[in-house]
């Protein structure tokens, strides 16, 4: 049986169109000197939205009005070498991916080579934990639906399992490439990763071994993967434009069982990200594509017909999140903006302005604590 992650609650973006703000969080410097930090003496948000960019910074803004809030200086002692460009996918970034826990509480934001683990309320720039076994670049990061371990994906060929009640590493699984993405299923029990070779393959959480592996396309980068809330598909997109779908059969208790459903040639240049709709976004169910052509794409999954193109980044778009109802998506981009789109009807409402360069990822919380 598969077991779903399930919000019951809509938006709570409802956003205006006044001009987005620049920064003007003030920085509040801890008090003790014993190493506890001073919180902010703030109601625990409902809206949680984060954006990481190439100028070493992690940003929090204030969803509705396009306000920051909160800037975190991410520590220059794990920057590594940063290059800049907008070329190569390959080129080096601080901050690959960010994640906020089921409970709003924390922020993980992947790095070269660390995981580090950001109170959202707290006012000290440092991570509450830092998660440090990987030895290369972390491109994936994500939490099991109740918050108690965390799961991630390098570029050094691992996939690691982290149980963020005990300090370590607790499982890795080899996959013997750079691994771009990685994803669980709502079955919460198996990851499925994505590498630079072209490889897919699944992890059984229970068996603790590799139980199916797809090459949809060889020697081509598998850039990212998503899978339907309700498990019935998944969706691979590649370094071509290229998105491949799989309909996972219902009934069965795994998901090694794909079956091909359909080839999507969804864009010219990179696909960055590809993403499925959420559950309340039902009857309706989308595939938003992010792209290095400056734009995203949602494909109506019944039939993959094109419904819009969000047209606006004037760079590559490296990442996209919707809100808990599928009504919003969130986007970021080498362009160093984030910009919030109506789904209804593909329209730019909201440009969240403050990077100094290339926003290269972005995290959204907007519902309540999901139940397992």
């Amino acid at each position: 049986m598969i077991r779903t992650a399930t919000r019951n609650c809509t938006s709570s973006l409802n956003p205006t169109t006044q001009t987005c703000e620049e920064d003007s969080f003030t920085v509040f410097k801890p008090e003790s000197t014993e190493g506890k930090e001073k919180r902010i003496n703030m109601s625990q948000p409902s809206v949680v939205l984060a954006t990481a960019s190439y100028d070493h910074t992690i940003r929090f803004w204030e969803a509705k009005s396009g306000r920051c809030y909160r800037t975190i200086q991410y520590p220059e002692s794990i920057l590594g070498n940063v290059v800049e460009c907008d070329a190569s996918i390959l080129c080096g970034q601080q901050v690959n991916r960010l994640e906020i826990t089921p409970d709003k509480r924390y922020l993980a934001a992947a790095g070269n080579p660390h995981i580090r683990l950001f109170d959202v309320n707290a006012n000290s720039p440092q991570p509450v934990m830092s998660y440090d076994s990987h030895t290369n670049n972390v491109m994936a990061v994500g939490f099991q639906c109740d918050g108690n371990w965390m799961y991630s994906g390098s570029e050094d060929g691992t996939v690691k399992i982290w149980d963020l009640r005990a300090p370590g590493c607790q499982r890795e699984y080899e996959s013997r490439a750079a691994v771009n993405t990685v994803v669980l299923h709502p079955n919460q029990t198996e990851l499925i990763s994505g590498d630079q070779n072209g490889n897919i393959r699944v992890w059984d959480l229970t068996a603790n071994s590799c139980s199916c592996e797809l090459v949809p396309e060889v020697d081509t980068a598998v850039r990212s993967l998503t899978v339907m809330w309700d498990g019935s598909l998944v969706v691979a997109a590649n370094n071509r434009g290229t998105c491949y779908v799989w309909r996972l059969m219902r009934g069965t208790q795994t998901m090694t069982n794909f079956e091909p459903l359909h080839k999507l040639q969804a864009h010219d240049g990179y696909i960055l990200k590809c993403l499925l709709s959420p559950e309340l976004c039902e009857p309706n169910r989308y595939l938003a594509t992010a792209s290095s052509d400056h734009t995203v794409k949602i494909w109506n999954v019944d039939g993959f017909t094109l419904e819009k193109t969000l047209v606006g980044h004037q760079r590559w778009v490296w990442d996209c999140v919707f809100s808990v109802d599928g009504a919003f998506l969130i986007t970021a981009s080498s362009d160093s903006t984030a910009r919030l789109w109506s789904m209804a009807n593909g329209e730019e409402i909201k440009v969240y302005r403050g990077h100094q360069k290339a926003t290269v990822c972005c995290a959204l919380h907007d519902g309540t604590e999901p139940s397992c």
